[in-house]
């Protein structure tokens, strides 16, 4: 029985370190180049893995030569990848281009991710019903992603949804979701309104809640994170770190948010310790090489106080 699931996705990254973010027409020579896996499922995952949870992740990958890559790396992070299935669509890719200040641009190919549907969840099913969390984004199916939650709620599991990337409005994930965590654009894009200043944050958070969530996170990057549940409000202030690549912090928030849950750790103390966790993240280039570990993230949580 896993503690958290993971229904999500699985993308090879190719990923660009330049001197600044190219302009429209722009050729930039890249000062460095990589090759990831990611994915926010496949992110998510292991960043609860590594902050201390068992992990099952149910998924879809394509037919082709990334997939052994993917399935061996869940292997070794040892997770339960009994969920995923192969498909012929090929596994999804991205390329992340960083700056030099660790900003990102992505653009992102889904592929077979797209094409995990409901009865795929179905099927995996015990891995949801079992688990204490369920942590579900939107880099796979809308039906997919629906019928993880639909399951999760039936069982009394916990839902965590990261919605991202933004995108078209789904009023029944709304409603069907435990904890929303989302950063400052899709923020914007799901509560219609601006996020740019303290207020603003407060407004976007309550109008989001009240589209059914108890609870909803928003993360502020280099700014921590704001958290609002029921009635209360509380701002996290961020650790102080150098940043090297953000690929992937996000991530690195989330899944350790459902590992601490899953613990059965406050609210409260879940989302310091996910915080601490996105911040490591920042530090180390591509996205499954920065989900920091147990160790990491308490030496962090316990010694180093927020700026």
């Amino acid at each position: 029985m896993p503690d958290v699931t993971v229904v999500g996705s699985l993308v090879i990254d190719f990923v660009f370190q330049v001197q600044r973010q190219p302009k429209p027409g722009e050729t930039l020579t890249a000062e460095a180049f990589g090759i990831f896996l990611g994915g926010k499922g496949f992110n998510q995952a292991v960043a609860a893995r590594r902050a201390g949870a068992s992990v099952a992740m149910i998924g879809r990958l394509g037919d082709d030569v990334f997939a052994p890559l993917f399935e061996q790396a869940l292997d070794r992070e040892g997770i339960d990848r009994t969920g995923i299935r192969r498909s012929g669509d090929g596994t999804g890719v991205s390329s992340p281009i960083v700056d030099r200040g660790g900003q990102n641009t992505l653009i992102v190919a889904p592929r077979a991710n797209l094409t995990l549907t409901a009865a795929d969840v179905d099927a995996a099913a015990p891995l949801i019903e079992s688990a204490r969390v369920v942590v579900a984004q939107r880099e796979t199916s809308p039906q997919s992603i629906r019928r993880t939650a639909e399951l999760a709620r039936h069982a009394g599991v916990t839902v965590v949804w990261n919605a991202a990337p933004a995108g078209p409005a789904e009023p029944e994930m709304f409603l069907l979701t435990d904890i929303l965590v989302v950063n400052e654009l899709e923020a914007e894009a799901f509560a219609g309104c601006r996020v740019d200043d303290e207020l603003a944050i407060r407004e976007a958070a309550r109008r989001l809640q009240e589209r059914g969530p108890r609870t909803v996170i928003v993360t502020l990057g280099e700014r921590g994170a704001f958290v609002r549940s029921g009635t209360r409000e509380q701002r996290l202030a961020a650790f102080s770190v150098e940043a090297v690549d953000a690929t992937g912090a996000g991530d690195a928030f989330v899944g350790a948010l459902a590992a601490r849950l899953a613990e059965g750790a406050p609210l409260e103390d879940a989302a310091r310790f996910a915080n601490a966790a996105g911040a490591l993240a920042v530090t180390t280039l591509g996205a499954e090489p920065s989900m920091p570990r147990r160790g990491e993230i308490d030496l962090l949580f316990r010694t180093s106080e927020p700026r």
